[in-house]
């Protein structure tokens, strides 16, 4: 409190002098007339002046006070908030655990809750980082399941479920613009070995933080990046693995930011980039594989975005055509060993 005070006071002096300078040249004065003895006026008046000093010195001190104060209620506010989280937190991780999928799911809208309704932003990306990890727990797929295996398949099935609920939670979020109080746009966002047999983030806009899709396995199902708004922040598929199943990537706009496909093993899936728009920040297929499946650029529009096909190996995508196969239009940088067709 002490610094406190001399720096209110000081801050006081200050602005006191410069009003009263600022009165003294706006009235030209240029001496003040001297009294060598004053009458019982002027006294008074002088009296009334040292007791105003006084009581604005203690009304300062009280709004020092005061403001202190309110900072300690705000802290333990906060506190209180933080304790009443916590509870919760570990209310909703145990739920996750729970044998029964109902239980689980119930978990699952408890954390999203609990992020939206977290008293700092580390809180909320802790209940995110949740909710990723439970994505990235061993997860067995459709096709490795026994034929003849009713409960494996219940089980699988109310799995799905649960998992597809986290994606699903995920996209709303992610749909939300920055300034909404439950957007969860520039959080980072683990999906790291992630196995998806669906899944829907249409619509979704990553505009800030990193969105991690490194050595994630895209088999079965559909996987939904429709409309997806990719304008800043990190987004990276290094590694990914394309075996089967379908991941759209229709009308996607790649306007900002970084998108990495490196390394990427496009190997028996269906991935379409119809109609998407590439016209700013970079995208990155450094060594990818195309070997099986269908991987389509067909309608793609690269206006101005870098894209990167260095090391790129295998069939030639259809949209695409090799390096000597067609002139890039002006002030597209393309490198690598494809380039669009049509231009």
């Amino acid at each position: 409190m002490g610094p406190v005070l001399a720096l209110a006071f000081t801050v006081a002096l200050v602005v006191a002098a410069t009003v009263f300078y600022s009165a003294w040249e706006l009235l030209g004065t240029r001496e003040v007339k001297t009294e060598h003895r004053i009458d019982s006026k002027t006294l008074f008046e002088l009296v009334k002046l040292s007791f105003g000093v006084v009581a604005g010195a203690g009304a300062l001190v009280a709004l020092v006070v005061a403001y202190r104060r309110q900072r300690v209620d705000e802290d333990g506010a906060l506190r209180d908030a933080t304790r009443l989280h916590t509870e919760r937190f570990t209310t909703a991780v145990s739920q996750l655990g729970d044998d029964s999928a109902a239980v689980r799911l119930g978990g699952v809208h408890a954390l999203a809750g609990l992020a939206d309704d977290a008293p700092t932003r580390e809180l909320r990306q802790t209940c995110i980082d949740v909710l990723c990890a439970y994505l990235r727990l061993p997860y067995t797929p459709e096709t490795d399941l026994p034929d003849d295996d009713a409960e494996a398949r219940h089980v699988y099935l109310a799995l799905r479920e649960v998992r597809h609920t986290v994606i699903r939670l995920i996209r709303d979020h992610l749909r939300l613009p920055p300034q909404h109080p439950r957007s969860w746009q520039g959080h980072d966002l683990d999906f790291t070995g992630v196995v998806f047999d669906g899944g829907d983030f249409t619509g979704i806009t990553i505009s800030s933080g990193t969105v991690d899709f490194s050595g994630a396995t895209f088999s079965n199902g559909a996987v939904r990046f429709i409309r997806t708004k990719f304008s800043g922040g990190m987004v990276s598929f290094i590694g990914a693995k394309f075996p089967n199943g379908v991941v759209f990537f229709l009308d996607a706009a790649f306007s900002g930011g970084k998108v990495s496909f490196n390394m990427a093993k496009f190997s028996g899936g269906m991935v379409f980039f119809t109609g998407a728009a590439f016209s700013g920040g970079e995208v990155d297929f450094d060594e990818a594989v195309f070997s099986g499946g269908e991987v389509s650029f067909t309608g793609a529009a690269f206006s101005g975005c870098r894209v990167n096909f260095s090391g790129a190996t295998g069939s030639v995508p259809p949209g695409l055509v090799p390096e000597n196969g067609s002139p890039l239009p002006s002030g597209l940088a393309l490198p690598g060993a494809w380039y669009p067709a049509g231009h």
